[in-house]
């Protein structure tokens, strides 16, 4: 497991507790792989859950990437990170490493063939920086698929292609997926 040190508060245990049940209660109405489906996850693909929370993605992910790929489950709450390994223990999962920090996951540049941003952009403090290190570990055909119900589609656009980092690649019933544009 990488740790670095978050730079912003994370919501206090009671609330990630609380969200935690909350999102139990949507995946059993709404199941994850129903989402993931959508994205084009293959066998043997290197996907970094960004905001990973307690890991509703991690099951379904394992299922898709078989076990010649890998999931990176980045959050910056420690109950969070928690909740992930204590999943991937319980469930006998080997190709999950968790990463605690608020913005830089440390991976290397190219290495990710699909980052999922669920639920998180909303939250973020520094749109800007974490969308150009996304860009940077991204493979040249790898996609960004996001979700945000708590903002608007147009409010999503502008943060995300306004940087002139990522360009729309195809639009789902519940997500965005995103291609890198041309790197110089």
């Amino acid at each position: 497991m990488t740790e670095k040190e978050p730079k912003a508060k994370p919501m206090s245990n009671l609330d990630f507790r609380l969200m935690s049940l909350t999102y139990k209660l949507r995946d059993f109405r709404l199941p994850r792989m129903n989402i993931l489906k959508k994205v084009g996850i293959e066998t043997g693909f290197h996907v970094l859950d960004y905001g990973c929370g307690p890991g509703s993605y991690i099951v379904p992910l394992v299922k898709l990437v078989g076990d010649s790929g890998k999931i990176y489950a980045l959050d910056m709450h420690p109950l969070a990170i928690d909740a992930v390994q204590k999943l991937a223990s319980k469930k006998g999962i080997t190709n999950v490493q968790t990463i605690l920090t608020d913005c830089k996951p440390g991976l290397p540049p190219n290495s990710i063939d699909v980052v999922l941003l669920y639920d998180t952009l909303h939250d973020l403090n520094n749109v800007s920086e974490v969308l150009t290190e996304l860009q940077r570990i991204l493979k040249p055909k790898g996609i960004l698929s996001l979700s945000d119900h708590h903002m608007k589609e147009e409010d999503i656009m502008s943060q995300v292609t306004g940087g002139g980092l990522f360009k729309l690649s195809a639009k789902n019933k519940r997500t965005y997926n995103f291609a890198g544009e041309e790197r110089k």
